[in-house]
């Protein structure tokens, strides 16, 4: 995860500085001991996003360039929120798709994110691991920065 360390240490204040640095290490050490999970990231017009491709990476997922092989799917368009996805999401959706037909399609709010402020990228990596791996990591930020979209 350099890329998130060299974020973080950009990081003036110390104590906020710390704080990150504790968060993404608590994602690192769990995820080494499970699978990765194909995902892929598309945007409102179902092209691949790879704005947190890194953050995708980092919390233990593997883009995959075709949705009809990923488990996980997340829309995310920069400056668009979780509700203007929901209206255009379902029209996208192919239900041959394995995140469609196991219901791990997410939707990210993407109104207000900065990919290039460290906690806007911790809290994405934490979201992230949240959809990826539901159960194991629990942040409360569902229904807030993201949402499980049902497509069945």
């Amino acid at each position: 995860m350099s890329f998130l360390n060299a974020v973080i240490n950009k990081v003036k204040d110390e104590a906020l500085r710390e704080q990150l640095q504790e968060r993404v290490d608590i994602i690192e050490h769990k995820i080494k001991f499970m699978d990765k999970v194909p995902v892929a990231c598309l945007n409102a017009n179902n092209e691949f996003n790879y704005m947190l491709e890194a953050v995708i990476l980092a919390a233990g997922g593997i883009l995959h360039d075709f949705p009809n092989t990923a488990k996980v799917v997340i829309y995310l368009e920069k400056g668009t929120s979780m509700l203007e996805l929901m209206g255009v999401v379902p029209a996208l959706l192919d239900k041959s798709w394995p995140a469609v037909e196991y219901n791990r399609v997410y939707l990210m709010n993407g109104q207000d994110l900065d990919s290039t402020d460290a906690e806007d990228l911790v809290n994405a990596l934490e979201d992230i691991a949240e959809m990826l791996y539901p159960g194991f990591f629990v942040f409360g930020n569902e229904g807030i920065d993201w949402l499980s979209f049902k497509t069945q």
